[in-house]
């Protein structure tokens, strides 16, 4: 498995160094408010469950599944896996999810949750891609801003494989050639 990564972009030491610096923003913004998680499962799940430990609040804690990506690629659809949601009535929502590229997901989201009458909607990422198409949507609170690169690793996958890498790498070629 290491042996498919071609760079390490983030080690954990320095994941959870600045987890600790966005969890102290968050506590900071949120604090007296009645606030509600939701973690955009599957690649979410590990970022998700450090930087909750860190903030020190009461917190309602939800999670979601949808799906846009097909191996590296894009579908240019959210799929929503589930049907019900929490009800987001009358609190702050914080939106967390792994990745931020082209921002389908994380508008699609907020459209659907904007209509349940939640006080606020905001987005919270472990990585923010750099690329050069208009986002849809950007983040409230950025962990870390990476290059346009795929990359695995804490929680994000290729074809479900890698999220337990306890750090961010890119996937060599030959892995994600193996992968299709």
């Amino acid at each position: 498995m290491l042996e498919d990564i071609r760079k390490i972009l983030f080690h954990e030491s320095t994941i959870l160094s600045r987890l600790d610096e966005l969890a102290h923003e968050i506590t900071t913004d949120y604090r007296g408010k009645d606030i509600t998680v939701i973690a955009i499962l599957n690649g979410s799940f590990v970022f998700m469950a450090d930087l909750l430990r860190r903030i020190p609040l009461p917190l309602q804690v939800d999670c979601l599944s949808v799906s846009s990506y097909h191996g590296t690629e894009s579908t240019g659809h959210v799929k929503f896996r589930q049907s019900d949601l929490a009800n987001f009535r009358d609190r702050h929502v914080l939106l967390l999810d792994d990745i931020l590229d082209s921002g389908r997901t994380l508008h699609a989201i907020r459209e659907r949750l904007s209509s349940d009458g939640a006080l606020s909607i905001r987005t919270c990422v472990l990585l923010r891609k750099q690329v050069e198409s208009v986002r849809e949507v950007d983040a409230d609170y950025v962990a870390f801003d990476i290059p346009n690169e795929f990359v695995v690793g804490y929680g994000l996958d290729y074809n479900e494989d890698y999220r337990n890498l306890p750090f961010v790498g890119v996937l060599n070629e030959d892995a994600i050639r193996r992968g299709q």
